[in-house]
């Protein structure tokens, strides 16, 4: 049986490109050159690239990038992309609970809920974790978003999904939050590119910033920082608050 992630990203890579969340890809990668100096040696890995916005985005500027993802749909969109404008860039279809990569990159992406946190244990998500830190050099630096658990225990999921909606978008309905897991749970509403409507029930966890810190650094990362994650505007300067639907995570070996 299918999970929802799967069943969400069949033949979606046209509608995936219209969604609210994917308009902030410069300033993103203004953020990740920056982290990395502008060194354009620095390998990258995408892990979850979608339809390869960061991915093309990076090698747009001089950058050598892999992008995994598990869906093919979204894959073909990439390197529809990547063709148009002549760019060489390795697209793979990759589950990142099994990821084939160890000590290959000097940064790893995983931006936009990826892959984590997805899954639908604990355990895969930290398997996620485990494989991003493993395709790391000595060396590496993971940049990552993740959902904010701090913000749905001072505001309403619903409130929030319902303000950022925009027409012709997917649709969250019936969301609910568990305390004693940190889960959202929701009836998801869209149209596939060929106009198909889905009904999707979905879960997705979210992460306290100690969590994370204590998962990363259980991973031998020396080094974590945690900060508020806006749209197309990531910034060291960004305290995370409970304002924050998303959390930024640069983690250094």
């Amino acid at each position: 049986m299918k999970q929802w992630y799967e069943s969400l990203f069949e033949n979606y890579g046209f509608q995936y490109d219209r969604e609210f969340f994917t308009r902030g890809t410069q300033g993103e990668c203004d953020f990740i050159e920056k982290e990395i100096q502008s060194d354009k040696v620095t390998r990258i890995l995408d892990i979850g690239c979608g339809t390869g916005r960061h991915t093309l985005e990076l090698t747009r500027r001089g950058y050598r990038v892999t992008g995994v993802d598990l869906s093919e749909s979204l894959l073909n969109r990439a390197r529809e992309k990547a063709m148009k404008e002549n760019l060489i860039i390795e697209f793979q279809r990759q589950d990142a609970r099994e990821l084939t990569f160890c000590n290959e990159f000097d940064l790893v992406i995983m931006l936009c809920e990826g892959a984590f946190p997805l899954m639908e244990t604990d355990e895969m998500n930290f398997r996620i974790l485990q494989n991003a830190a493993n395709a790391l050099k000595d060396s590496g630096k993971l940049i990552f978003t993740t959902l904010n658990g701090l913000f749905p225990l001072f505001h309403s999921l619903k409130d929030f999904m319902d303000a950022t909606r925009e027409e012709g978008n997917a649709v969250e309905e019936n969301i609910t939050f568990d305390l004693m897991t940190f889960r959202d749970h929701s009836t998801l509403l869209m149209k596939d590119d060929a106009g198909n409507e889905k009904q999707l029930d979905c879960n997705e966890r979210f992460y306290i910033p100690s969590e994370i810190t204590w998962l990363l650094k259980s991973l031998n990362f020396k080094k974590v920082d945690i900060f508020g994650a806006k749209l197309g505007a990531f910034s060291r300067s960004d305290r995370l608050t409970t304002e924050d639907f998303e959390m930024l995570v640069v983690a250094e070996k």
